[in-house]
């Protein structure tokens, strides 16, 4: 009968402790990232055959996947397989492990918790800039906005933005009449056709970013008319060209020098071509595209036709020189519209993953050195963070997560975090053990219909329980009193 009051007494304590976790389940059943907890009971000690009642064995977390919700906001992201987000507090240097993905922007810029801990992650870096004076960011100078690619391979994740000065308003004539001699308009026609150029070499970069990288060559062609400048004296004599099937033809002119210089203003006119020409009549025809090939011939004057020879030809080449080569193509034909081009690579490297140093995430692009502008719109890609800006989208950060071998061994803190310990084990890289969706979150994986009826069935076994005592008290005084 003793031993009934002391079973009975084990019992209420276990399945007290089985009602403050299904409820606690029940009531988590809305917060973000919970994952619910299972108890397990083990039964007590015998003692002739007859048990000493029950005990609560283990309280353990079920890490199941919880459902995935759809929230459209761009901080919120969801974990779909295993691994923890890597969470900072910045106050203690303490280090948390949580499934809760309802991140936000903290006041310093930073990507956090709703708590104000920092989420950890790879930082990019701002690995080139190529600018036409000490520029290192963009301004409300740089309007144009040029070219915005985004790059993600095996060893690296890039972007490369590029913005220009107002080139249409600030382009005039360039050089001396035969020297490579450009008008306002010609200028802008260069940079137009530079621009395609450029933005098509991003596109062949982005689709073999790892191929290795070869320069690329700008064709150069020289043609001598030294030998038959004396056949220029009259109005009816002429020089004449045809480049990639324009013919360019200039007739004498006041004497030989000018007729020498107009005749490669009339070339230089040409978008994407230049031509000098020296008073001995040696003409150099450049392309001011990188791999382009000029189709040249049919040079003369009058009915004397001179050699052409090609200095340098035109080759494109690969890897992320063909971007380069591009690049400082178009640079140098701004500069001579006074105009300044501006461009900015941010790179993070995947390179051995697992071992880089995790860092605070940083989202406004005015900490980060990359725009006056502050704030962009933030796009979360499979953990990568990018901020879209006035036409451009820079790479920001990328999102770590970690993974236990015994992930049961984590101890919870509340507010949907967790520590490791020596029964977890040591954090694990875990990327490739999941999926970050972005604009979604990860919701309670508690079942409430099942936590209602465990709810139920712990209610009457307490009942259970507590009749057992009080049946036991009634033998006892009917013990007492036979003894009387």
């Amino acid at each position: 009968m003793i031993t009934g009051l002391w079973n009975g007494i084990s019992g209420l304590d276990s399945f007290e402790k089985a009602l403050n976790v299904h409820s606690n389940n029940i009531s988590n059943v809305n917060t973000i990232g919970h994952k619910s907890d299972k108890i397990v009971f083990e039964d007590l000690m015998y003692q002739s055959r007859i048990g000493k009642g029950s005990n609560v064995q283990t309280i353990e977390k079920n890490f199941n996947q919880g459902n995935i919700k759809v929230t459209n906001n761009p901080y919120d992201i969801a974990i779909k397989g295993k691994g923890f987000f890597i969470i900072n507090d910045p106050l203690t240097n303490e280090t948390f492990y949580s499934r809760a993905g309802n991140f936000k922007m903290n006041s310093n810029g930073t990507l956090s918790t709703v708590s104000n801990m920092n989420v950890l992650g790879l930082s990019s870096k701002k690995t080139n800039v190529v600018s036409s004076d000490l520029t290192t960011m963009f301004t409300n100078d740089y309007i144009n906005t040029l070219a915005s690619i985004s790059i993600a391979n095996n060893s690296f994740a890039q972007t490369i933005n590029a913005r220009t000065t107002n080139y249409n308003k600030t382009a005039d004539k360039y050089g001396i009449h035969g020297q490579g001699y450009k008008s306002s308009g010609s200028l802008i026609a260069d940079i137009e056709l530079l621009i395609a150029n450029y933005k098509e070499k991003l596109n062949l970069y982005s689709s073999s970013s790892q191929k290795k990288s070869q320069e690329s060559s700008s064709q150069k062609t020289q043609i001598s008319f030294a030998n038959y400048l004396a056949n220029l004296k009259s109005s009816s004599d002429f020089m004449e060209i045809n480049i990639n099937g324009t013919k360019i033809r200039q007739n004498f002119d006041i004497d030989t020098q000018s007729t020498m210089n107009e005749f490669s203003d009339k070339i230089s006119k040409i978008a994407g071509v230049q031509a000098n020409i020296d008073d001995n009549g040696l003409l150099i025809i450049d392309s001011l595209i990188p791999g382009q090939y000029l189709n040249i011939h049919s040079a003369s004057i009058n009915d004397d036709a001179p050699s052409i020879e090609h200095i340098v030809v035109a080759k494109n080449g690969s890897g992320i020189a063909l971007v380069n080569n591009s690049r400082d193509a178009l640079k140098i034909a701004l500069e001579k519209a006074n105009a300044k081009l501006l461009e900015i690579t941010n790179t993070i490297s995947l390179t051995n993953e697992k071992n880089l140093e995790l860092n605070d995430i940083q989202l406004k692009l005015d900490n980060l050195k990359l725009s006056t502008s502050a704030f962009g719109d933030i796009e979360i890609n499979d953990g990568f963070i990018y901020s879209k800006n006035a036409g451009n989208k820079f790479l920001l950060g990328k999102i770590q997560t970690a993974y236990f071998n015994n992930p049961l061994g984590l101890k919870a803190q509340g507010t949907n975090l967790y520590t490791a310990n020596k029964q977890s084990g040591n954090a694990i890289h875990a990327n490739k053990l999941n999926t970050l969706n972005s604009k979604a979150i990860e919701l309670s994986n508690t079942k409430l219909s099942e936590s209602l009826v465990d709810l139920m069935v712990y209610q009457r076994a307490f009942e259970a329980s507590s009749k057992s005592i009080t049946t036991s008290d009634e033998f006892l005084k009917i013990a007492i009193q036979l003894k009387k």
